[in-house]
């Protein structure tokens, strides 16, 4: 008989603390979303949401989540939001991470690129070659960095057709006449991103522009790319690295 009571009793206690428990979770969720919904100008106000947000730890999980779902909360606080889920859960967090890689606010692909970059998750390069297409300039500029410093070289063909996507070239207008369209500085990354992936299919156009005057504007990068796809070092003077390339080529034709 007294087993059963005691029995009993630690079913009570359980019960009361899990309840507790519940209670506890549910206020933070409350209190947080209902300060999140507030539209901060001051950055000591902001640094304070982040401070408790984090002191909750996985606590402050289920509201970060609900900012991050709905739209009615501002988008620096969704884009704080986001950060601070990937802080507290870390990598466990990349899954539900990049199911923003496809959210129709620019803000919350950016976020979760950002995120993901800063938790060095590579095993996405398929999202991030996605996002290369982004109509977002600054979204298609994240995905190329998190190619780049991630290095997820199976992304290399996708950031190579970069080159020929118009919407990385802007249209100059002069007295209401549209003039040659000219590269945006994103072409320059998408070079150097090439070579940091060592990517091979890309040496011979690149030694067949840097032959060339109307690609002097990235002439730097190609030089760089073209150095550490092959490993080799071209000569400090611009007219001899013309040179240098070019007998690089014929060398590799004759062989």
């Amino acid at each position: 008989m007294k087993n059963v009571i005691r029995i009993a009793l630690l079913v009570v206690i359980s019960c009361s603390a899990f309840a507790e428990a519940a209670i506890s979770n549910s206020e933070v969720k409350n209190n947080l979303l209902q300060k999140y919904s507030q539209n901060y100008n001051d950055k000591i106000q902001m640094a304070q949401l982040k401070s408790e947000t984090l002191k909750h730890g996985g606590e402050s999980v289920e509201a970060l989540v609900e900012v991050m779902k709905n739209g009615k909360y501002p988008d620096k606080n969704r884009w704080m939001a986001t950060f601070l889920l990937g802080q507290i859960m870390g990598e466990k967090s990349a899954p539900f991470l990049s199911k923003f890689l496809k959210h129709p606010h620019w803000v919350m692909r950016m976020a979760s690129l950002k995120t993901m970059l800063a938790l060095k998750q590579k095993n996405y390069s398929r999202q991030y070659a996605s996002l290369l297409k982004d109509d977002s300039f600054i979204v298609r500029a994240q995905a190329l960095d998190n190619i780049r410093i991630l290095k997820t070289a199976d992304a290399a063909p996708a950031v190579w057709a970069m080159l020929y996507d118009k919407k990385n070239y802007y249209q100059p207008t002069m007295n209401g006449k549209a003039l040659k369209a000219k590269r945006s500085n994103i072409i320059k990354n998408v070079i150097l991103t090439v070579g940091d992936l060592k990517f091979e299919k890309a040496k011979a156009p690149l030694i067949k522009m840097i032959q060339k005057d109307r690609y002097n504007d990235i002439f730097p990068e190609m030089d760089a790319s073209l150095m550490k796809i092959t490993g080799l070092t071209s000569p400090k003077d611009t007219a001899k690295k013309r040179i240098f390339w070019q007998r690089m080529a014929l060398d590799t034709t004759i062989q």
